[in-house]
Order: structure tokens, then C-alpha cells, then sequence
């Protein structure tokens, strides 16, 4: 099977690369396929002639998206409807990779897949009418919804926190935002196990259990070692940032039980964020 990952070098591009040892995959930057541009998409396709196509490329950037509400619709919706036209015509299924926040988060139990979408942010609404113009032009295909990804390969909260906790002997976390933390090896690998039993419609994959970004931020020093940080909660009013979260916004995990899937806890999978964390820099440091 030929893959293309469009997104290839993003947070979650990078480890579907490394784990997706079975196939024949390819992934590729912006630079190499801009969303936007229909004819360099139908050039990449071309090229690769793949039987499944990642859609793992967005603009995620979920403060910048509302100051450039214009740049997230052309990326995020109309990136991604150029995407599947590109698809169609060289005969690939698609997986598309979206987000919770397409929810409002005033749910009280996890969201399912069928639960109506009303985003609160740019940026989930540019995700949410991605979704459907996927859906419109290629109704078989997967639109796989994850949340607070995770790993080494790019910026992340956990990389943000570790980092401040080397400046820093106190830390202000938001913590009446819940959610589920989501490590980018743990998704490559059931996305990779999705496409191979050529799944469709809609998941939602994160790891299991929720958490408060306060409560993620403590396990993360916690495991760290670094008591000698004090993380202090605060609401998100406090943070005072562009975009509003949904205050609740953990997926369910029902939609993985048709595909044999189960995915394991947040704080299994921060250790082995730490562990290759660490392994990193121990070789950037030796050059």
C-alpha cells in the first residue's frame, strides 16, 4: 500500500512516519504541498499515486487562527476540500485529523462522534466546515477528531512546561479546561491500525482518561521529578488569551470498539514522552 502523508513534518506527521514501517509512505511539508495551491496538490498525488492519503497538515495555531480568521479558512477548510478533489481524482481514501474543539464543550459526558457539532473558535469552525466539505466531496471518507496532542517532534504543553520550569519556580495552569492529552506516537499508531482495516466515517482517538491542564501540568513535574515546582490553578479567564476553549471537551473512545482499539491512560503515555524527551537531549548534547 502507498501512503501520503500530507503534513509530513509536523507533530503528528513526523511519528506517523517513524511508526508506519509496513507500507510505503511518503510524507510531505507545506513547502512541498501548500493546501491552498490545487495544482501543487495534483502535482504531489500525481507523483505519489497513493492508495491512502493522511490529511495531517493544518493551521492549528488556535490564538493565531482568530486574529487570521481568513488564513484558517483557506488552510483549515478550504485546504482541506482541495485535499479530498485531489483524492478523488487520483482514486486515494483520505483520512482527515480534526480536533475537539469542533464541540463547545458544555457537554457532561464525552462527546461521540454523532454528537452535533458548535464550535466557539476560529479555529474550530474552520475545522468543523473542513470535516464537511470532506464528507461532501468524499463521503467514504475517515475524519479522525483527537485532542491535546503531544510529543517531541514539536511545540507542545508539555515542552512549554518543562521548559518554563527551568526559569521558573512557580507556574499559573489553567484549570477548569478538561480534556485528554494525547501522545503523537499512541495516535500514529491507531491511525495506522484505522487505515489498514480501511476504516470510514468518524472516530475519536485520544488516550484514555481527562484531565485538567492544571492536573496534566502536575503529573508532567511529577514525573519529571521536579518537586521543587509549585503550580499554582488558576481559571481561564486568567490567561487571557485571544481564542475561548471549550471547557469540557473529552471524546469517547466508543467509536474505536468496531477496530479492536483501546488506547492507554495520559499518564502512561507522558512517561514515555519524558523518556524520549530526555533521550533527545542527552543526544543533542553530545552534538
Amino acid at each position: 500500500m502507498r501512503v501520503l502523508i500530507l503534513g509530513g513534518t509536523g507533530l503528528l506527521g513526523q511519528a506517523l512516519v517513524e511508526e508506519w514501517t509496513l507500507d510505503e509512505v511518503a510524507g510531505v511539508g507545506s513547502k512541498e504541498a501548500d493546501l491552498r495551491d490545487v495544482e501543487q496538490l495534483r502535482s504531489v498525488f500525481s507523483d505519489w499515486r497513493p492508495d491512502w492519503t493522511v490529511l495531517a497538515a493544518a493551521y492549528t495555531d488556535v490564538d493565531g487562527c482568530e486574529k487570521n480568521p481568513t488564513l484558517a479558512r483557506a488552510i483549515n477548510t478550504q485546504g482541506a476540500a482541495n485535499t479530498a478533489i485531489a483524492a478523488r481524482e487520483f482514486g486515494s481514501r483520505l483520512l482527515m485529523v480534526s480536533t475537539d474543539y469542533v464541540f463547545d464543550g458544555r457537554s457532561g459526558r464525552p462527546y461521540e462522534v454523532d454528537d452535533p457539532v458548535c464550535p466557539i473558535n476560529v479555529y474550530g469552525q474552520s475545522k468543523a466546515d473542513g470535516e464537511d466539505a470532506v464528507r461532501r466531496v468524499l463521503p467514504e471518507a475517515l475524519i479522525l477528531r483527537t485532542a491535546w496532542l503531544f510529543g517531541t517532534h514539536g511545540r507542545c504543553f508539555p515542552k512549554t512546561i518543562l521548559a518554563l520550569a527551568e526559569k521558573q519556580k512557580e507556574l499559573a495552569v489553567v484549570d477548569d479546561q478538561r480534556g485528554c492529552p494525547t501522545f503523537n506516537r499512541d495516535l500514529a499508531r491507531a491511525l495506522i491500525r484505522l487505515v489498514r482495516a480501511a476504516a470510514k466515517g468518524t472516530v475519536h482517538v485520544t488516550n484514555a482518561l481527562s484531565c485538567s491542564w492544571f492536573e496534566f501540568a502536575l503529573e508532567l513535574l511529577r514525573a519529571a521529578g521536579r518537586s521543587d515546582v509549585v503550580v499554582r490553578s488558576i481559571v481561564t479567564e486568567d490567561a487571557k488569551r485571544s481564542a475561548r476553549r471549550p471547557r469540557y471537551s473529552v471524546l469517547s473512545h466508543a467509536s474505536l470498539k468496531p477496530y479492536g482499539l483501546s488506547m492507554r491512560t495520559w499518564q502512561q503515555a507522558t512517561r514515555d514522552y519524558l523518556r524520549e524527551d530526555f533521550a533527545q537531549a542527552e543526544s543533542t548534547a553530545k552534538g
